[in-house]
């Protein structure tokens, strides 16, 4: 399968986890993919890996490096017709008892970090009439013990992808966002002591119960995937949600 044969995409936090998986699938699909992550072995590491097109590393908390590794990617693809938004971070805490510091992290890592990257895109993604992939979480549309300010920053990236797409729509841009449940990630997994702790059930237990298992990075970089492709032409400040049924159940 071909559907992204020649996009031209940047792909935050994707030295490793799900943002790997995501560059990955793009490049096996046709795209030329430029991996970008804090950690510059584990970028380099990665599009090795995956033959991508290249590396530009860039900090999303700051909005300099942000730009420069934006202008690095379009220089290297001699454009831009896709952004995803997978860099983030969590925090388990329970909510007032979190550090005002870690509160202002965590903000500037998931919320202010994909305003930039989005900010320095957009220019280039109007040449190209282009889109963007926010990945959120289902932390955005529920609330959960311990994540309470990583709730808050997957809720702010769902709103601010739908304010993107009504204002970028006359320039041809579309906005989207991915809200996965649990998955098989790194993230995830440092999650599993404190869960196991809170709610006193085995973490495997309540992912069978809730989502039937866990969800894989792959799981998600196909419904990117789609999104990111000309498939999707008319979809625009959606949020998709892939968690096994967890969010539509009451029991």
């Amino acid at each position: 399968m071909s559907e992204l044969e020649g996009k031209r995409v940047f792909v935050t936090g994707s030295g490793a986890g799900i943002g790997k998986a995501i560059a990955a699938l793009f490049t096996e699909r046709g795209a030329r993919v430029v991996v970008s992550d804090m950690n510059a072995d584990a970028a380099k590491q990665a599009a090795e890996e995956i033959g991508a097109a290249g590396v530009a590393n860039c900090d999303v908390t700051d909005e300099g490096q942000v730009q420069s590794a934006i202008q690095q990617a379009v220089d290297l693809l001699g454009g831009l017709d896709v952004l995803v938004n997978n860099a983030g971070i969590e925090v388990s805490s329970p909510l007032l008892q979190q550090s005002t510091e870690s509160f202002d992290k965590i903000f500037a890592v998931n919320v202010r970090g994909t305003f930039v990257t989005m900010k320095a895109a957009t220019p280039h993604l109007m040449e190209s009439k282009g889109n963007i992939v926010n990945i959120a979480s289902i932390a955005g549309i529920g609330g959960s013990p311990l994540l309470g300010s990583y709730c808050a920053t997957k809720a702010a990236v769902i709103q601010l992808t739908r304010v993107a797409a009504v204002e970028m729509r006359p320039a041809g841009i579309r906005v989207n966002a991915v809200c996965p449940g649990f998955a098989d990630t790194a993230m995830v997994e440092r999650l599993v002591p404190d869960f196991e702790a809170a709610t006193q059930v085995p973490f495997k237990d309540l992912v069978a119960a809730k989502q039937g298992r866990l969800g894989t990075p792959q799981d998600i970089a196909e419904v990117a995937a789609f999104l990111a492709s000309d498939r999707a032409t008319w979809i625009t400040g959606s949020h998709y949600v892939l968690d096994g049924g967890l969010t539509a159940s009451l029991v």
